[in-house]
């Protein structure tokens, strides 16, 4: 097993992003099996030692698991990928702020419309059903 990077130069931003995503999941997974560890524990051990016992299990799996991303990352079938996922992402052409501005707020308006829309729709179906005897109760 060696610990070297594969291609240093090359993809270091998508490499280093890709890593940090991965540590973070791994750190929330590892924080969440240290707390549902003490009920999994037996009941006769002592608190101090749940929870040493907990956070030695939580830490070892953090660091096994980071282990193992760095070497996924640093895998040359994988780094090729996001290295060429960085090359081509320098190629898009990104729209203008102006641009994408006026797209967001034609989405918001789209989607409160559309809201709207939808619930006048519920409301008259709901009264509809009301004044045929379907719906007994109010809302």
């Amino acid at each position: 097993m060696k610990f070297s990077i594969y291609k240093k130069g090359q993809g270091y931003y998508t490499r280093l992003c890709t890593a940090f995503a991965g540590v973070g999941m791994v750190a929330l997974g590892c924080y969440q099996l240290k707390e549902s560890l003490s009920g999994w524990l037996p009941a006769d051990m002592a608190d101090t030692s749940k929870a040493w016992l907990s956070a030695l299990i939580s830490v070892s799996v953090f660091v096994g698991l980071s282990l193992f991303i760095y070497l996924v990352v640093n895998k040359p079938k994988s780094a090729e990928f996001m290295i060429e996922t960085e090359g081509e992402m320098k190629k898009v052409n990104w729209p203008a702020k102006k641009e994408v501005i006026s797209s967001t707020k034609v989405v918001i308006i789209t989607v409160l419309a559309m809201a709207v829309l939808l619930g006048l729709i519920d409301f008259l179906f709901h009264w509809f059903f009301q004044v045929i005897g379907i719906i007994t109760t109010k809302a």
